[in-house]
């Protein structure tokens, strides 16, 4: 359990640097640090952290952009709801212009 600890931390570690009306995917996050098999991993890590106020879960997609983890969310939309409070269009719970605003943490780290 410790490793899988440091590991969400890690996760989280990234995901606080997410900017604003960006996404990424978990296998994104997952590239990132070094395990790339390990994206459910990362979604398990998202679902723990909605405690976090500090992590942005909300901007953590999966690989075509489809809010996969919105059922972890209190409400019904508001995952889309947060997305959309910063400028991010969802529709049928995808994000438009998913390649546009898909941030990789391998490129911009």
């Amino acid at each position: 359990m410790e490793r899988s600890a440091g590991f969400f931390q890690k996760v989280y570690e990234v995901a606080r640097l997410i900017p604003c009306g960006r996404v990424t995917s978990y296998g994104a996050i997952a590239r990132y640090l070094g395990t790339p098999g390990s994206a459910r991993m990362v979604g398990w890590a998202m679902n723990a952290s909605h405690n976090m106020h500090d992590v942005p879960a909300h901007r953590v997609v999966n690989r075509k952009g489809l809010l996969t983890g919105k059922h972890h969310f209190e409400g019904t939309d508001l995952m889309q709801q947060l997305l959309e409070n910063e400028g991010v269009r969802v529709i049928d719970h995808q994000v438009i212009e998913f390649d546009t605003l898909f941030w990789d943490p391998n490129k911009e780290l």
